[in-house]
């Protein structure tokens, strides 16, 4: 690759960068802006057939630092705080989902337990008595005692 070639590169993700930026459905914290141009420059890269994109993916695939301990992240029964980016959340599987990765991905990506809740303790208990009031699978519990009395 020439380095004119690789200037315009840079500055064909630059512009991509600041437009994705620029749209006010998108929103996007000041440390995820470098992850996202690094992320555009690869896939110009690629696209443009150069082999620069491979080594970056490379790096970028094995940096998976926590932003919280696993301790930090289960502290409170009212929330789950995420390793990817650091923020609180009752439930993590549409968070997950934004980022494209399952609950098996996410636990594998930083090295959790296969029983690691994705849902906050808390909210767990309100959905259960939630369930429980409404009568949520008590249809079975019902039929079972009807056979067992009628025999």
């Amino acid at each position: 690759m020439t380095e004119e070639n690789g200037a315009n590169l840079v500055e064909l993700a630059t512009e991509l960068t600041i437009a994705w930026l620029g749209n006010p459905n998108n929103r996007a914290t000041a440390d995820e802006v470098p992850m996202f141009l690094q992320k555009m420059h690869a896939t110009v890269s690629e696209l443009s057939g150069s082999g620069a994109a491979a080594e970056n993916e490379e790096t970028a695939a094995e940096e998976h630092v926590p932003a919280v301990s696993v301790r930090k992240s289960l502290s409170s029964k009212d929330h789950i705080i995420s390793m990817i980016d650091g923020k609180p959340y009752k439930t993590l599987r549409r968070h997950l989902s934004t980022h494209g990765l399952t609950p098996e991905e996410y636990r594998a990506r930083y090295n959790l337990k296969s029983d690691y809740p994705m849902v906050a303790e808390s909210y767990s208990a309100q959905r259960r008595e939630m369930a429980k009031k409404i009568g949520l699978g008590s249809k079975g519990r019902t039929a079972k005692k009807r056979t067992a009395k009628s025999t």
